[in-house]
């Protein structure tokens, strides 16, 4: 009776159980694999957008470093000395070393921002997974 309702030849559970593990392998290799690329892809943008941020910091420190000459100086000029000329020098440099510094970690965060380090494929193809097996355990008899 067992056959007519089952068109299948049946099978041992050993059979089944060791399918299952052999198919579940394929799948998470598959999905680990597919992880793996994206990530890789990923830092690869990720990684060009880091020298700009580290040009660019290092260029705020130097404006940093300038600025306080020039605070200095102009102390020193306000307490009577006469090289206001050095002074302006230096905040012009510091002006253009912060312009330039701040352009620079402008454009790497911009690039940052534009990847987004979070695996985006790798997740739809799970959720699609998932719906899939919602659909066919719903269906079974």
């Amino acid at each position: 009776m067992a056959s007519r309702m089952y068109p299948f030849p049946e099978k041992s559970l050993a059979q089944v159980l060791t399918e299952f593990k052999d198919e579940f392998k394929e799948f998470a290799a598959t999905r680990a694999e597919m992880l793996r690329a994206e990530m890789r892809e990923k830092l690869t943008v990720a990684s060009a957008a880091f020298p700009a941020i580290a040009v660019g910091a290092v260029l705020v420190l130097l404006a940093s470093v300038f600025i306080s000459v020039a605070l200095v100086a102009l102390v020193a000029m306000l307490l009577g000395g006469s090289t206001g000329a050095w002074a302006g020098a230096f905040a012009i440099v510091a002006g253009i070393f912060l312009l330039v510094g701040g352009v620079a970690i402008a454009l790497g965060v911009r690039k940052l921002k534009s990847c987004s380090l979070k695996p985006e494929r790798t997740l739809r193809v799970l959720k699609q997974d998932q719906i899939w097996l919602q659909h066919e355990t719903r269906n079974e008899p």
